[in-house]
């Protein structure tokens, strides 16, 4: 960067700029791959992700509400986009659902604990925090189900 001849302002004003872009783009810059699909909750405030996304062929799922346009959506979820419990919640279903089959691709759902043949790239650091998680959660559920003392009659 250049900042000869520029004012502490103008510098000032570049460097937030600066920042801020970093904070809201770079995760990007690490990702290895496109993504399987992209989840947007306001396709009218979002429509240049959206619009992106259209041109890669990867799969847009988003809320709509009445002032969205369908025809832009793969797979539309009608709800309020504008309400934050509603945008809140459906975040959550979506988030459970993409964990619940991380989890069922390692072969942490089958219970003997093997993962499936490892997958060509390495998971990303919160996947594997997740896939950890869910082991100990099952791990700690089949202990607690074999020391239950058992009563005959």
């Amino acid at each position: 960067g250049g900042f000869e001849g520029r004012t502490k302002k103008e510098i000032l004003g570049l460097t937030r700029e600066k920042n801020k872009l970093e904070r809201s783009l770079g995760g990007i810059r690490d990702m290895a791959k496109v993504p399987s699909a992209v989840w947007v909750v306001d396709t009218n405030k979002e429509h240049i992700a959206v619009g992106e996304a259209r041109k890669l062929g990867i799969p847009v799922i988003a809320i709509l509400d009445t002032n969205c346009d369908p025809d832009e959506v793969d797979y539309p979820i009608p709800g309020n986009d504008d309400a934050i419990r509603s945008a809140a919640l459906l975040t959550k279903v979506i988030a459970s659902a993409v964990a619940e089959g991380l989890q069922a691709r390692a072969g942490v759902g089958r219970g003997d604990g093997k993962p499936e043949a490892q997958a060509a790239e390495p998971l990303p650091e919160w996947e594997q925090e997740l896939l950890a998680g869910a082991a100990a959660t099952t791990t700690q559920a089949d202990t607690a189900v074999a020391t239950e003392p058992t009563t005959e009659s």
